[in-house]
C-alpha cells in the first residue's frame, strides 16, 4: 500500500474559534473574487463540512479564481488539474513504473503518485474529460483512497476536490453521470457580478493583483478540527424529520425521474452542521436546510423527461424550492 503524508486526526475545534477562522476564510478568497460573499461562504461551508464542491458556469465568470483563492487559503498541498478530451485514468491516478537504480532497471515496480494525491485538488473543468477519466475520481471522492492495479492507495488528510465545469450545452463537454454528481457536496454557480462590483473588477482587477498575495489562514489539522466539530454539531430530531420529509418529497415529485439518494440526505445534514458552526452555534435551526437545500440536493434529482428538459439545472433548482414551499418548516 501506498504511504502518503496524512493529518492525525484533530480535537473538535471550540465554535467560537471555528467561527472566527471561518469569518477569516471567507475575507481572504473574497480579495480575489468581489462581489459574491454567498458563493464564498458556502465554498467554506463545504470545506467545513468535509464534501467536495463543484462550480458550474459560463467561462470567465471566475470559477477558477475562488478554486485557487480557497486553495492558496490553506496551508496544505495543491495540485490542479487541467481536464482535456486526452486525459487519461492514469495521468490522474499515477501508475507503476520501472524501478531504477544508478540508471538501470531492477526488475521492480514502484507506484508514482498522479496529482490526485493532493489535500486540495482543482479538477478544472471537469465535463472537458471522457467519462472514463471522470470516473477515476469516484473512488477517490467517495472513499478516500484509489486502486491501481489491484493496489490500495490511501490519499492524504484532508481531501477535499474542487470541480469546475462549464454547461453542457457548450461544445466540447460530456455530462456528469448521477454517480460522479452524487459525490459533490455542493453545486454552486457564481453567476454575473452586480454593476459596482464588475466596475470594481475593472479598475482593480483583484483576481491578478490579490490572488498571488494571498496567506494561507488555515492549517491541515485546523481543517480536520472544524471537520471534527461540525460532526458534533446538535441535529435535533425534528430537523432529522424535516429534512426526510424534503428528501422524501424529491423521491414521490411527479416531475422527477431520480429523487435524492440516502447519500444526499447525509450531505444535506452535514451542510447545515457546516453552517450551524461557521455562525458560531452549535446546534442546527430549519434555515441551515432550507437555504443550502438547492445547493446541495438539485443536482443528484434526475427530471422526467417528459416533464422538462433531463439535467436541466434551473429546472432541478426551480422544482427544489417548489418542494421547500410545500414542506411545513419545524417551530
Amino acid at each position: 500500500m501506498h504511504q502518503t503524508t496524512t493529518t492525525p486526526s484533530a480535537p473538535p475545534m471550540a465554535p467560537e474559534r471555528a467561527a472566527e477562522q471561518a469569518d477569516r476564510l471567507r475575507s481572504n478568497v473574497e480579495r480575489a473574487l468581489r462581489g459574491k460573499p454567498e458563493v464564498v461562504r458556502r465554498a467554506v461551508e463545504t470545506l467545513i463540512a468535509g464534501g467536495h464542491l463543484l462550480m458550474e458556469d459560463i467561462p470567465g465568470i471566475g470559477k477558477t479564481t475562488l478554486a485557487n483563492a480557497l486553495a492558496r487559503s490553506v496551508d496544505a498541498s495543491f495540485r490542479r488539474i487541467q481536464f482535456t478530451s486526452d486525459l487519461l485514468p492514469g495521468d490522474i491516478l499515477g501508475a507503476s513504473v520501472p524501478e531504477m537504480i544508478d540508471g538501470r532497471a531492477t526488475g521492480n515496480f514502484a507506484f508514482q503518485p498522479g496529482p490526485i494525491f493532493a489535500n486540495v485538488v482543482l479538477a478544472d473543468e471537469i465535463n472537458r474529460a471522457s467519462p472514463k477519466t471522470q470516473s477515476a475520481l469516484l473512488e477517490a471522492m467517495c472513499e478516500g483512497h484509489v486502486t491501481v492495479e489491484g493496489q490500495t492507495h490511501m490519499l492524504p488528510e484532508p481531501f477535499f476536490v474542487i470541480a469546475t465545469q462549464n454547461p453542457v450545452e457548450h461544445y466540447g463537454t460530456n455530462p456528469l453521470p448521477e454517480s460522479q454528481l452524487d459525490r459533490f457536496q455542493m453545486r454552486l454557480r457564481i453567476g454575473y457580478p452586480a454593476p459596482d462590483d464588475e466596475a470594481a473588477i475593472l479598475r482593480d482587477d483583484p483576481a491578478a493583483r490579490e490572488l498571488p498575495r494571498l496567506e494561507p489562514i488555515l492549517s491541515t489539522a485546523d481543517a480536520m478540527g472544524m471537520r471534527a466539530a461540525a460532526e458534533s454539531i446538535k441535529f435535533d430530531d425534528a430537523l432529522i424529520a424535516y429534512l426526510l420529509a424534503i428528501v422524501g418529497e424529491t423521491r414521490e415529485h411527479e416531475a422527477i425521474h431520480l429523487g435524492v439518494s440516502p447519500r444526499g440526505a447525509v450531505a444535506l445534514r452535514r451542510s447545515a452542521q457546516a453552517r450551524a458552526l461557521a455562525d458560531g452555534r452549535d446546534y442546527c435551526i430549519p434555515e441551515d436546510i432550507r437555504d443550502l437545500a438547492v445547493d446541495v440536493l438539485a443536482h443528484r434529482i434526475v427530471i422526467d423527461p417528459r416533464a422538462g428538459p433531463r439535467g436541466s439545472s434551473e429546472e432541478a433548482e426551480w422544482i427544489v424550492r417548489e418542494i421547500l414551499d410545500g414542506v411545513a418548516v419545524p417551530l
